[in-house]
């Protein structure tokens, strides 16, 4: 399908991010987008290292490398156990995340999240089961006040393939120090389509896979 990435490139990413390389480096020497690096790694802490006459050092902490090396044999575990999904499988999958994550509002379909590879498979899947009109897709982020709003919007309009034009203001969060003190550094984007009929085909998948989930076995 396409929207996860190739694994290859994923665990190079995170080895190289382990190192202290930065999420344009990575990109460079991968061949690849800034906006999927930074989801592949997302899960690799990042601790800027001093650099020695553009020489960075090439140690990563042990804790690192064991944790690199659980997640690389879980996605090959994982790879393994599901394999290439069929026409039918990726049609189920997608229900089944919009009946978790998906507004239920009458009259558009959208998902917000913070985890881009849940709206990148989102949208994939919008696109593959619906002719929907590109032109109709909007974004909305909700982003706190000090980070970089432009450089957010980027990421999110390359990674989601949806044009900037097509965002709607984004929502500029003050931060309460009392509730959270971590920030989602690109925010979290909410993507609508707006169209009755759409909602109502995937609303029917969702009562479709509801009630076959409820069936005994």
């Amino acid at each position: 399908m396409g929207y996860g990435g190739k694994l290859h490139e994923q665990h190079r990413a995170r080895e190289l991010r382990a190192e202290a390389w930065t999420l344009a480096e990575i990109a460079a020497e991968l061949g690849v987008s800034k906006a999927s690096v930074s989801v592949w790694v997302r899960d690799v802490e990042f601790v800027p290292r001093a650099r020695n006459r553009g020489h960075r050092s090439t140690k990563p902490h042990p804790a690192h490398v064991a944790k690199l090396a659980e997640i690389e044999s879980s996605d090959r575990w994982a790879a393994a156990a599901i394999g290439a999904l069929s026409d039918r499988e990726f049609l189920v999958m997608g229900t089944a995340l919009y009946l978790g994550e998906g507004f239920k509002t009458d009259g558009a379909v959208g998902m917000a999240n913070t985890d881009g590879s849940v709206l990148v498979a989102f949208v994939a899947w919008l696109r593959r089961y619906f002719s929907i009109d590109e032109s109709r897709l909007r974004v909305r982020l909700y982003l706190h006040e000090g980070l970089d709003l432009d450089a957010a919007e980027r990421h999110w309009s390359e990674l989601l393939g949806v044009p900037r034009t097509q965002f709607r203001l984004a929502y500029r969060a003050v931060a309460d120090p009392s509730r959270r003190r971590a920030k989602h550094q690109f925010g979290c984007p909410a993507v609508t389509y707006s169209c009755s009929t759409t909602h109502r085909r995937v609303m029917g998948l969702v009562r479709a896979i509801s009630c076959t989930a409820a069936l005994p076995g």
